[in-house]
């Protein structure tokens, strides 16, 4: 196992070498931990969190990586990731060695927010409530990397450990010796969905939950790109399915490897235990400081110094289920922390310094920007990644300059999330409140009668108790015809009724419910009572 320590650079491209990054020219050596990842923006300067490690999206150009490595280096950073290959030019050697910035190069294949989420899962373990090196098994407890590579030297193969759902939680070097299928899964974090319908096919998912030896898999003939054989083991707690480690192997083990590798998966269960209860204390601890700084009082202005939002200019997101999933109470509360979750690690890959917490029912997002249209616009990106498998809908607040501007903010989301999800906001999924403020205001006025116990009255009212008596249809009459600004032609179209039949319907619900339609007033009533005392 390494000494590097678990957050320096050489430590990282240890870790991710050869399968995700690759150094191109630097040093890293240096024990130096990595403070942050960031993203470059030629179009902006942010300030960078310390010994930064800084993503360069679209960069390829040798001059303006020169420049860049040289820029970086005065501001402490400590690495520049480009797409691969990467420039080998003389000027560029010049300035990775000048600056002391080292410069890598992610693998083609793989994308940047990936990469962006692996880095701060990696600098993130033990962050919280890690009072010391404490140990499980000679190495740093939680730390999946290490031990992947640990376990990976038991068995001489490469290893993946992955969670129940099969998606890659950490990988051990060597992966190149594996094959195809083995690279995309770790790309892509998680078993492709060809190759978990085969394995459950073929019963190794449930060999795997029922037995606690190795479970060897042959390749298959008809995934070509899956021709290295895997032994897996299943990861538990008592009776409890942490997850599994499967190794590609190109032979089955031999007895000795094969207990070797039965014993390691009791002690990745002790470490997965550890990161678990790590992530609740962390979750405890977010949620906490978000929600007093959502709260304005006091306290604000230390939780967001802690939460590394102090003295920003902030929007807040309020995310939900769509009304149709919030209904279906079967899992829903393990569905508003996934998608908690997966807004975290969104907006963790486009902004370092974002936070998000789940409070009651709803998810909060404090997004570090001085643009409500930018936050509209990763909200936005984030629905459609997470696509229908989770309808949701999102209220962006106005910007934030302050922190007593913060309470006000989140009412504002709040007010904006429920008209989405009262269905009043039509086809839109993120909205600000200034793009549904009349259908808002319609709300909070229904709420208003009520709670005051208000009934329909006068015109509306006599013609609702016409409709109910005589089974006709005059009040729906009259609201088409108010929707349609007093064109006949148009409402009879919206009813699919002849125009003279409308018209006559027109005059009796204007006898009945005794309404001058040519007084502005009546109709402005008539349309409030419609639109408060009507259907949501």
């Amino acid at each position: 196992m390494s000494q590097l320590p678990r957050a320096s650079l050489g430590r990282i491209l240890e870790d991710l070498g050869a399968t995700l990054l690759d150094l191109v020219h630097g040093d890293v050596t240096s024990a130096v931990s990595i403070g942050g990842v960031a993203f470059h923006d030629p179009y902006d300067e942010p300030g960078l969190p310390p010994h930064a490690l800084v993503l360069g999206v679209g960069l390829g150009d040798a001059t303006t990586i020169a420049d860049l490595l040289r820029s970086l280096g005065q501001q402490g950073a400590r690495g520049l990731v480009v797409r691969a290959p990467g420039p080998s030019t003389d000027a560029v050697r010049a300035a990775a060695a000048e600056s002391g910035v080292a410069l890598l190069a992610l693998t083609r294949g793989a994308s940047w927010a990936q990469l962006a989420a692996l880095l701060r899962s990696m600098l993130s373990q033990g962050d919280v409530g890690d009072t010391g090196p404490e140990m499980l098994g000679g190495m740093p407890s939680g730390d999946l990397f290490a031990l992947a590579n640990a376990v990976a030297a038991l068995v001489d193969a490469p290893v993946t450990i992955e969670d129940p759902d099969s998606r890659v939680l950490a990988f051990s070097g060597r992966q190149e010796e594996a094959d195809e299928s083995r690279v995309e899964t770790i790309l892509g974090r998680q078993v492709p969905e060809r190759y978990a319908r085969l394995l459950s096919s073929q019963g190794v998912m449930r060999n795997l939950h029922r037995s606690d030896q190795p479970v060897f898999v042959a390749p298959a003939p008809e995934l070509s790109d899956f021709s290295v054989p895997r032994v897996a083991v299943a990861v538990r707690a008592g009776d409890e399915f942490l997850g599994s480690i499967w190794a590609a192997v190109r032979k089955p083990l031999t007895p000795d490897r094969s207990r070797a590798f039965s014993d390691a998966a009791k002690l990745v269960a002790l470490h997965m235990l550890r990161l678990r209860a790590g992530a609740d204390v962390e979750r405890r601890l977010r949620t906490e400081l978000v929600g007093t700084a959502l709260e304005g009082g006091a306290a604000a202005r230390d939780s967001l110094a802690r939460l590394g939002l102090a003295d920003q200019s902030l929007v807040v997101l309020a995310l939900a289920p769509a009304a149709d999933a919030a209904d279906d109470r079967s899992g829903s509360a393990a569905e508003r922390h996934r998608l908690s979750d997966a807004l975290a690690m969104h907006l963790s890959a486009v902004q370092a310094s974002s936070a998000v917490a789940l409070l009651g029912d709803v998810t909060y997002g404090l997004l570090p920007t001085d643009a409500d249209n930018r936050a509209v616009r990763l909200a936005s990106a984030f629905l459609d990644r997470i696509g229908d498998r989770a309808p949701a809908l999102i209220g962006v607040s106005p910007v934030a300059s302050s922190v007593s501007a913060l309470p006000s903010a989140r009412t504002s989301a709040d007010r904006a999330l429920r008209v989405l999800r009262s269905g009043r906001g039509g086809s839109r999924r993120v909205a600000r409140l200034t793009d549904v403020h009349t259908e808002a205001m319609l709300l909070e006025l229904r709420d208003t009668v009520a709670a005051r116990g208000d009934t329909p009255s006068g015109p509306v009212a006599r013609l609702i108790a016409y409709d109910a008596e005589h089974n006709a249809n005059l009040v729906e009459t009259l609201s088409a015809w108010l929707d349609a600004f007093g064109d006949v032609v148009a409402a009879a179209a919206a009813l699919h009724v002849h125009p003279n039949t409308f018209r006559y319907r027109l005059r009796r619900l204007a006898e009945l419910g005794e309404i001058d339609l040519a007084d502005p007033d009546a109709r402005l009533g008539a349309m409030l009572q419609l639109r408060v005392f009507g259907p949501a």
